[in-house]
């Protein structure tokens, strides 16, 4: 969608510095023609996380920077840091440690890009570690690596989801999407949120229950929802001890809907009996970590959305959006602040 902006006729002596920060995957450059930006301005990618005196030393030169995802939080303390910073552009359709207040107070227009199919990708990225960790393929695997067939003791075999309850916390487009995989896998699948009615749940062939009802019933439990005040360690203690021994917990979403401490004791515990992780309170996850340490966890780097479909919108709409700016055009997708060209 374009946003039609007042663009103000500011002009600059020297050529506008870009800084783009969180892009991990280094994926933007190699899935974007970024050679007219580059033409216009001077672009610096950062591939590695950059926090305090570091992330203001990247960007105190910048007169646009570019946030991947919500890798790099951008509060008012970091923006008082940034004098010269006139637009900021992110990947995807919400960020949620971005500061959008102080920004607009200085009239920084803040534009974002499209997702490209994020929610199919996460839905998979769910299933892929329900599948892997019911079928304990990363012990399989291992073995197989290490020269073996079989393990040496005799241990609980892989179980089946057929036929199992499938509890789902949150109910969305990715939510939604879950839904219709645990049917077809025959499934029975219960939900809740904090807004779920039974209607609601029966349009996705499913049954609405109690929070507490989802976690004691539930073989694979997997989150899905938008973290805020009201589900901030929506999965406690008290939470977590409802959940069956053998129950699979599955986190696709964000590692603050969870008290982690918690979770490493009932882990420790053995209930739920396993996790599944591919999101955490600090990203990358931190190698000393207690979660690094468990058996019963199977732990990935925040993949859910990280796909060539995805990323390839995301570069493109970052071009787009940097064209725009730097061309004096209206600027794209705006969603606070003023509407400054470089």
């Amino acid at each position: 969608m374009l946003v039609e902006c007042a663009v103000n006729s500011v002009t600059s002596t020297t050529r506008p510095a870009i800084v783009v920060v969180g892009d991990a995957e280094q994926a933007l450059q190699r899935l974007g023609d970024w050679r007219a930006i580059k033409a216009l301005a001077d672009v610096t990618i950062h591939h590695r996380p950059l926090n305090g005196q570091a992330l203001v030393d990247a960007l105190k030169d910048a007169d646009a920077v570019v946030l991947v995802r919500d890798r790099t939080p951008f509060d008012a303390g970091l923006l008082a840091a940034l004098p010269r910073l006139r637009y900021l552009v992110f990947t995807g359709t919400r960020n949620t440690t971005l500061d959008l207040a102080p920004l607009a107070a200085r009239g920084i227009p803040v534009s974002h890009t499209e997702w490209g199919p994020s929610k199919d990708s996460t839905c998979e990225m769910t299933w892929a570690l329900i599948l892997a960790a019911t079928r304990q393929l990363e012990t399989h695997a291992a073995l197989l690596r290490r020269g073996q067939w079989r393990p040496d003791a005799a241990l609980p075999l892989a179980g089946v989801l057929h036929g199992q309850t499938l509890g789902l916390i949150g109910l969305g487009e990715i939510g939604g999407r879950v839904a219709k995989v645990g049917r077809a896998l025959g499934m029975q699948v219960v939900v809740w949120s904090p807004r779920m009615t039974p209607g609601r749940a029966a349009e996705q062939g499913a049954v609405a229950v109690s929070l507490g009802e989802l976690l004691a019933m539930s073989r694979v439990v997997s989150l899905h929802l938008v973290p805020s005040l009201a589900t901030h360690h929506l999965l406690g203690a008290e939470q977590l001890a409802l959940m069956r021994p053998d129950s699979l917990l599955v986190n696709t979403a964000r590692a603050a809907l969870i008290d982690s401490h918690a979770l490493v004791s009932a882990l420790e515990q053995g209930q739920p009996g396993f996790a599944a992780l591919d999101v955490f309170d600090a990203e990358p996850l931190a190698l000393d970590s207690p979660l690094r340490q468990l058996p019963n966890v199977l732990l990935t780097p925040h993949l859910g959305f990280v796909t060539e479909p995805v990323f390839a919108r995301f570069s493109a709409g970052v071009l787009e959006c940097l064209e725009a700016w730097l061309t004096g055009k209206p600027l794209v997708r705006v969603i606070a602040g003023g509407g400054e060209s470089a």
